[in-house]
């Protein structure tokens, strides 16, 4: 008998709603960017995370569709184990991650003594890597 798969990406997963951040007027989030990582951009907005950006979890869906500016809502995995996006310097199993440009997530820095005074914005623990188009974490 082999080892049964397991969806790991079930498993204590928490949802949570947020609106979407605009700039000059337009949702920054489209239909393009479920599965990306995000951030908090201001009280209960959300953006696509960008380069050492605090990683807030994984964009799970948005209602209505990319022609109703203004008026879309974001569900947003923040818990639990996700697959996310990554560009370099590429995580490894065992750290933690920050955002990365364009909705992708990379290795966080080593702390040090500039981190911020709410500490260091690394996330989650990376269970698995693969290659360089996505890694498994658990946040």
């Amino acid at each position: 008998m082999g080892i049964r798969e397991q969806n790991l990406e079930t498993a204590g997963a928490t949802y949570l709603t947020f609106a979407i951040n605009q700039t000059a007027g337009s949702d920054d989030l489209k239909d393009a960017d479920i599965g990306k990582a995000v951030s908090l951009a201001s009280d209960y907005t959300i953006t696509a995370s960008s380069d050492n950006s605090l990683v807030l979890g994984k964009l799970i869906s948005l209602t209505l569709t990319d022609a109703d500016t203004g008026k879309r809502q974001a569900s947003v995995q923040v818990t639990g184990v996700m697959a996310l996006p990554i560009a370099t310097t590429y995580p490894v199993v065992g750290n933690s991650v920050v955002g990365a440009a364009n909705g992708t997530v990379k290795q966080a820095p080593a702390l040090a003594a500039n981190d911020p005074a709410g500490g260091n914005i690394a996330r989650g623990t990376v269970i698995a890597v693969n290659g360089t188009s996505d890694c498994t974490i658990i946040l």
